[in-house]
């Protein structure tokens, strides 16, 4: 086999959307392979050893009923802890080595079934703590920076299709050979990419996403789509069923983030402070109502409360204490 064809076979069997498709898993996996593989008659050769290799590896974990292990420990037992029928005294040499051999077995029996339980889970899962900001590098090499208070997890078999909790900037690698998909999954929708940059959040009861690089399609929670192009947001609550699509443009009142910055424009200080009590898990108090509804224009830097807390100060001409997981707003 070539290094060519080799280069390929090692992209198919790592690819989540051709697993799916040596599975038949996923319908559209499915029908994208088989015009993929009509377009390219000269790989068959690779497709299908790749697929055979897919089918090869995969194995049913072994469950073992926790009735069955009790059952055989009680054999065990009963063997070398005879009742009156089999009346036999070991000397005392033989009892250590029985009551070894009693705690030999227990231990393997522990063992065997934590190791099972460890290797039985396949799901692979990141999270924030509050006002914590880290950097993640995916299986296929998407880089994902994740918000505070967010969790994104995936399985060990399908590592481009990702469930998002909280709010993440992604920068999806892509994999120009087969065209693999990358999906981000929320509980109001669905982010389909090839390649691309964007950044998606589930606060406030709906998921909002912005495209800075590429383009992307939505598959709503109601059933329909949405393309985007660079430059737009899309949010949308399967609670309601409310869409908005629009360009972001100076005059739209927008909140986003990138890479552990807030951007903010013509946005209320209720909504920014919205936006931090999210990330570090505290609680805002207008002590002057007045103040909910001031705007702010321009980015604050998320990856540090105190700085954070500074810059909104600074732009709005207000004072913040923090006291008992509270932040008390005043006028400046």
């Amino acid at each position: 086999m070539s290094n060519k064809n080799l280069s390929l076979l090692e992209i198919l069997i790592n690819d989540a959307s051709f697993v799916n498709w040596a599975k038949n898993q996923n319908q559209n996996d499915v029908a994208f392979w088989k015009k993929w593989i009509a377009e390219h008659p000269d790989k068959i050769d690779t497709v299908y050893n790749a697929k055979a290799i897919v089918l090869g590896i995969q194995f049913n974990p072994v469950q073992i009923p926790e009735n069955k292990i009790n059952r055989e420990l009680n054999d065990i037992l009963a063997q070398i802890e005879p009742g009156e029928t089999a009346p036999l005294k070991p000397n005392k040499k033989t009892s250590i080595l029985t009551y070894l051999g009693i705690a030999a077995a227990v231990v393997l029996i522990v063992t065997f079934v934590n190791r099972f339980s460890a290797e039985d889970s396949t799901i692979v899962t990141h999270k924030t703590v509050y006002g914590e900001i880290i950097d993640l590098k995916l299986p296929d090499g998407t880089s994902v920076v994740l918000n505070g208070n967010s969790e994104i997890s995936y399985d060990k078999s399908a590592p481009r299709n990702i469930n998002l909790k909280g709010e993440a900037y992604f920068k999806v690698k892509a994999i120009p050979s087969t065209q693999a998909k990358f999906w981000v999954n929320t509980k109001d929708l669905k982010v389909e990419v090839y390649g691309t940059q964007f950044s998606v959040n589930t606060r406030n009861e709906k998921t909002g996403v912005l495209l800075d690089e590429g383009s992307i399609q939505l598959l709503l929670g109601n059933g329909s789509t949405r393309k985007m192009i660079p430059g737009e947001m899309v949010s949308y609550s399967d609670d309601d069923k409310e869409v908005t699509h629009k360009k972001v443009t100076q005059d739209l009142s927008y909140s986003l983030w990138r890479e552990g910055t807030y951007v903010f424009n013509n946005t209320s200080v209720y909504e920014v402070m919205r936006n931090v009590e999210h990330a570090y898990g505290l609680k805002t108090e207008f002590i002057d109502e007045e103040l909910k509804n001031q705007k702010l224009s321009g980015g604050i830097p998320n990856q540090n409360l105190k700085i954070c807390l500074s810059a909104i100060e600074k732009s709005t001409g207000t004072r913040i204490v923090v006291k008992d997981k509270r932040l008390l707003i005043f006028k400046n």
